[in-house]
């Protein structure tokens, strides 16, 4: 699990609302150092338990660039979600016997 903040300048009412973003994919071994560009699309959000307010966290699935041409975009090799999503939705009568799980564990 990976966190990074931003702030936007006006409420989210929806999900279209949220931008994509990035971040350096190298340090965390989800891409290559010659192309190191990790895209983080938004997926669910809810209200921030923390910080209350207009505050929201937002959960994300990280993609990479195929190739040097920044034209394709694949999953990173942790994007579980997005193989797993596919799956649901040929299917979407049928109730699956798994989840995707994020866990979390707060220090001081």
């Amino acid at each position: 699990m990976r966190a990074k903040c931003r702030t936007l300048t006006h409420k989210v009412k929806s999900l279209d609302d949220i931008p994509e973003w990035n971040y350096d994919g190298s340090s965390t071994y989800q891409a290559t150092t010659e192309s190191s560009e990790v895209i983080i699309k938004p997926v669910f959000y809810f209200p921030d338990p923390f910080r209350g307010g207009d505050n929201i966290m937002v959960l994300c699935e990280a993609f990479s660039w195929t190739d040097g041409t920044f034209k394709e975009l694949k999953p990173c090799n942790t994007n579980f979600r997005n193989f797993a999503k596919k799956i649901f939705d040929k299917k979407p009568e049928e109730q699956p016997w798994f989840g995707i799980e994020q866990e979390y564990i707060l220090l001081q």
